[in-house]
């Protein structure tokens, strides 16, 4: 248990096709997790699950669905719950930022918000709806949730990104109150500056190299999900030499 913290875990990636999600399937994986990864892409799942099997010997569970849909997201839970009757890990890694993102707020298309919203705050939601009688099947369920600075210091032609970030941090920290007497624990992981796509979509000029690999992140989502831990409620990288956590 000592090299596998998470052995015969059951793991689920939302958003594990590429950057951090990605970086913490494969982590999750190496502790000894099954991972059941899901994103909107199949190329590049299957990507995940190739770097998963050579790394572990062991193929994950792909789910190729995209979070608009609202319907796929039930259908989702109870595909999870035919199959392994229970889920120990979730993270939640998936977010878009979209035109809209970097837009100012009166100038924002009313579909392209709509995605948006669908997708950074509505579906996560569906998936506490969803997901939360698995994980109170497990002796330990975790549930870890990516948010972004902007969430806490929002700033101008962030609108849509920030409101939903901000809108669903709220979400899990209500969620997480109402959970407190169960064997479910939520946490909310702000990574900082990470090499991703969605921060090279917002600052198209920065230099991919100053910016640390979201490779770095996996050994704090393997501790994070951890059953025989408890994990702080956030926990809040802004300088990757110290960890603050509250």
């Amino acid at each position: 248990m000592t090299d596998l913290p998470l052995q015969d875990r059951i793991a689920l990636v939302v958003g594990a096709s590429r950057g951090i999600g990605y970086e913490t399937a494969l982590a999750l994986a190496k502790a000894g997790a099954h991972v059941v990864a899901t994103a909107r892409t199949q190329g590049g799942l299957e990507e995940l699950d190739d770097a998963i099997f050579a790394a572990t010997g062991k193929h994950a569970t792909l789910i190729p669905f995209d979070l608009v849909d609202g319907g796929a997201i039930d259908r989702l839970g109870g595909a999870l719950f035919d199959r392994f009757s229970k889920l120990d890990i979730w993270v939640q890694s998936a977010a878009i930022m979209g035109a809209e993102g970097l837009t100012p707020v009166a100038h924002a298309d009313v579909r392209g918000f709509a995605k948006i919203e669908k997708t950074n705050f509505t579906a996560v939601y569906r998936l506490i709806r969803s997901l939360e009688p698995l994980l109170r099947a497990s002796d330990a369920g975790r549930a870890i949730y990516l948010t972004s600075s902007v969430a806490s210091a929002p700033k101008a032609f962030w609108g849509a990104y920030a409101a939903t970030k901000a809108g669903a941090e709220a979400l899990m920290k209500c969620w997480a109150d109402e959970i407190e007497s169960t064997n479910i624990r939520a946490t909310i992981v702000d990574p900082g500056r990470m090499r991703t796509q969605l921060r090279a979509q917002a600052y198209p000029g920065e230099e991919p190299e100053t910016v640390i690999h979201p490779s770095a992140i996996g050994p704090l989502m393997v501790e994070l999900a951890r059953g025989d831990r408890e994990p702080a409620l956030e926990v809040k990288f802004r300088d990757w030499s110290a960890v603050q956590t509250g």
